[in-house]
């Protein structure tokens, strides 16, 4: 290439681009020294398109727009908006529940304003901040007291580390559970300091194996739910009902480990029975741990309920500070929690559970309905229809649960490219201004509507979808 002066394009100076009308801009929205990186930024990427032999536009104006839109792009915010269209509603990488409209009032003027956090307002004196959800979580679950860290792991890693450092905990090998990203039961009990005994099989533990491991060194009786699996078959397992009595009688504290904590009966909504919080409670466990941002429908959160001599140990360990909750969560928890004092109203107010009561032939006749959309915007190289689909809860509430829904498919016309060509066509989705997820399986792309909380969006994505490729055909 000649690299001579008469050659070169006339790169325009940084301050003739910061002088352009769309620099102005630039500088009012995102501050000066922003908009010249940016600026210089765009000018090296010309420099080096030109290098490599491509016909550049160094013109003022067009540089101006690309740092600008360097600028936007860099502005936008990591944790963008996407429609879930996996058929899993609990999507630990999505984030799992979608908040109730009441709790994100609650959230939105807790920010804005200094809030009675830990400050009791009667007295002057300072409060507890647990005491916001206290009250809730007794009258909703019958226990004595309660206590609320920041996932139910941490909910956990706390009572284990406050009951049983240093001493041992008893649970059923068939319940030593792995959960997301690798955390696994064995490894959050040794670093809550205590050593764990592992009674029973894989797929069978009677009531005698808890009771010849009990030993001076015992602390406690542990049961953990499977959450995302289930051993089938030739199996026992000793429910919480059976060995709390063991429990009482050896002056043992029996914690139960629900994983994804449910305040109702979910077979009321057309879904499988899983065990409540309350019947755990009931059941006559001392201590019960579980999600809040799962089946309950709220914020991430782990909450601890039980006995109050218990809750009070929890509530004095110094991890409790560690582990606390801000002021958002716990003003978007109690929002939650009071949804469910109106029972007969908590499928149209909480969106997780609205979500997983719509009935699968809404959802196939919403399908219908978006079926030429789709089809319009992934292009005559595919065929698109509506099919039943099976959702899952997600998160490992119910695992085996399958949901009946309604769904679209995407499959390639031409065969012999099928994978690639349906896997670019998922990247061309997740491209989108509102990044739209589905999954692929048995060589299709598969949209299941359970997940789809916003019709209008949708149709806009695929109509950009469709502009977009017909402008690159053009």
């Amino acid at each position: 290439m000649d690299d001579s002066p008469a050659a070169r394009p006339p790169f325009p100076a940084v301050d003739r681009v910061l002088a352009a009308p769309q620099a102005a801009v630039a500088i009012e929205r995102y501050g000066r020294v922003a908009t010249v990186a940016a600026v210089r930024a765009s000018l090296a990427a010309a420099r080096s398109a030109w290098l490599a032999g491509a016909a550049v536009d160094v013109s003022v104006e067009r540089i101006a727009i690309v740092a600008t839109a360097r600028l936007e792009a860099d502005d936008a915010p990591s944790q963008r908006r996407v429609l879930n269209l996996t058929g899993t509603v609990l999507h630990t990488n999505l984030g799992r529940a979608l908040l109730s409209e009441e709790a994100i009032a609650a959230v939105t003027a807790a920010m804005r304003s200094p809030t009675a956090l830990e400050f009791d307002v009667a007295t002057g004196r300072r409060g507890e901040r647990d005491d916001h959800v206290r009250g809730l979580l007794r009258e909703l679950t019958g226990a004595e007291d309660a206590v609320a860290v920041n996932n139910n792991a941490a909910a956990v890693l706390l009572t284990l580390n406050s009951l049983s450092e240093g001493r041992e905990t008893i649970v059923s090998r068939g319940e030593l559970i792995e959960i997301g990203g690798s955390f696994r039961m064995p490894s959050i009990m040794a670093r809550a300091g205590c050593r764990l005994v592992e009674v029973g099989t894989t797929n069978r533990t009677h009531l005698a194996d808890y009771a010849e491991a009990i030993g001076p060194e015992t602390a406690l009786l542990m049961k953990v739910h499977p959450s995302n699996y289930r051993v089938e078959g030739f199996t026992k397992e000793v429910a919480a009902k059976e060995l709390a009595p063991l429990a009482r009688e050896r002056g043992l504290p029996l914690v139960d480990d629900l994983g994804s904590g449910v305040l109702v009966d979910l077979s009321a909504y057309g879904l499988q029975r899983e065990r409540t919080v309350q019947e755990a409670v009931a059941d006559g466990a001392d201590l019960v741990t579980f999600s809040g941002d799962k089946l309950l429908g709220g914020p991430q959160a782990g909450l601890v309920v039980g006995r109050a001599d218990l809750v009070k140990r929890l509530a004095k360990n110094h991890l409790k500070r560690a582990l606390r909750l801000d002021k958002l969560r716990l003003a978007a928890l109690e929002a939650t929690l009071k949804l469910y004092r109106d029972p007969d109203r908590l499928a149209q107010r909480l969106p997780t559970l609205a979500l997983l009561a719509r009935p699968a032939d809404a959802l196939k006749a919403l399908a219908a309905r978006f079926a030429p959309a789709l089809g319009e915007a992934a292009g005559p190289a595919f065929a698109v229809g509506v099919v039943d689909a099976e959702s899952q809860i997600g998160s490992g509430a119910l695992p085996l649960a399958a949901i009946p829904s309604g769904g679209l498919a995407v499959s390639a016309i031409e065969g012999k490219r099928a994978g690639s060509a349906l896997a670019e066509l998922a990247a061309a989705f997740r491209g989108l201004s509102v990044p739209v997820i589905g999954r692929i399986a048995e060589d299709r792309l598969i949209f299941d509507l359970r997940g789809l909380d916003d019709e209008v969006v949708f149709d806009a994505m695929l109509a950009e979808l469709a502009s977009a490729r017909v402008g690159a055909a053009a």
